[in-house]
């Protein structure tokens, strides 16, 4: 993937180039700016902030103009990757005027260069509508969140045991449906990495995987799972390359030993009603 600022063409390019895509989710400022400066190509707005940020135990709750306050916080951030924002659940399902017209508030308010929404050929028409008024769509297959319901939990989809009959027949059409409306790329989830490869060899559109194995064009991850922000156990697909949790709270657990033991703050951490006197010798080290 080129240093420079990364595009969509840029994104549909690295499949052919044979560059793997590297993807993050970010929800703030700070975190936004650290992925902008480690390289990532994509800092995904996800609507995973409902469970990683918020606290819920869905991604179902969140609102549109949640998902639009923070992307505009991870935009502020970016100066190379790509910002790509999450459609919240019930903001493009009712019909494809909603979805144009939240598509259109996420680029116009949430200064997302894209947008992801999930689903198959469920959606495709809404994702032809998108990209029809120049809007970039990235489609979201296999394990989607929003439907959580239906699937029964978070579960894998698309295995020849265990899912319903022709599960993975129905994966496969909704990858082709995705990429036949419009889409520049598609989020594979949860699902077998002998299917995400079978997809991406058919696709022309780049795959992005998560928990769906190594044969994809790029993988995503969430960033608190990455960082090792988390106090319960990350997903199987997830991997851990730092323990920030652990750190802060270390960091905390002194900060409060020093306040309580009086030892912070000290006299360098604080103001004098008169400004010191400089030294003879503070004096000769600046001539």
């Amino acid at each position: 993937m080129e240093r420079t600022k990364v595009t969509v063409p840029g994104i549909v390019r690295a499949k052919s180039a044979s560059e793997p895509i590297v993807a993050i989710t970010a929800y703030d400022f700070p975190f936004a700016r650290i992925a902008d400066q480690a390289g990532v190509d994509v800092i995904l707005v996800g609507d995973s902030l409902g469970m990683v940020v918020q606290g819920n135990e869905t991604t179902l709750p969140v609102t549109m103009d949640e998902v639009i306050y923070h992307s505009r916080m991870v935009a502020r951030a970016r100066q190379r990757a790509l910002i790509v924002g999450d459609l919240p659940f019930g903001s493009y399902q009712v019909d494809a005027r909603d979805a144009v017209f939240n598509a259109s508030r996420l680029i116009k308010e949430g200064a997302a260069e894209a947008v992801k929404l999930e689903g198959g050929r469920a959606v495709a028409q809404t994702i032809a509508r998108i990209a029809d008024v120049d809007i970039p769509v990235m489609g979201h297959i296999g394990l989607t969140p929003q439907s959580v319901h239906r699937m029964g939990g978070h579960k894998v989809q698309g295995r020849r045991r265990g899912n319903a009959p022709g599960q993975r027949e129905r994966v496969i059409a909704d990858a082709v449906a995705v990429e036949k409306a419009g889409a520049f790329a598609v989020v594979l989830e949860g699902i077998p990495m002998d299917l995400a490869a079978e997809i991406t060899d058919r696709l022309t559109i780049p795959t992005i995987g998560i928990g769906a194995g190594p044969h994809c064009d790029g993988q995503i991850l969430v960033l608190h799972d990455v960082l090792g922000l988390c106090d319960s156990l990350a997903p199987k697909f997830a991997k851990k390359y730092a323990d920030l949790w652990g750190e802060a709270r270390g960091a905390l657990q002194a900060y409060a030993g020093e306040v309580r033991g009086r030892v912070f703050p000290g006299v360098e951490h604080s103001f004098h009603s008169l400004k010191p006197v400089a030294s003879d010798e503070a004096i000769a080290a600046e001539a």
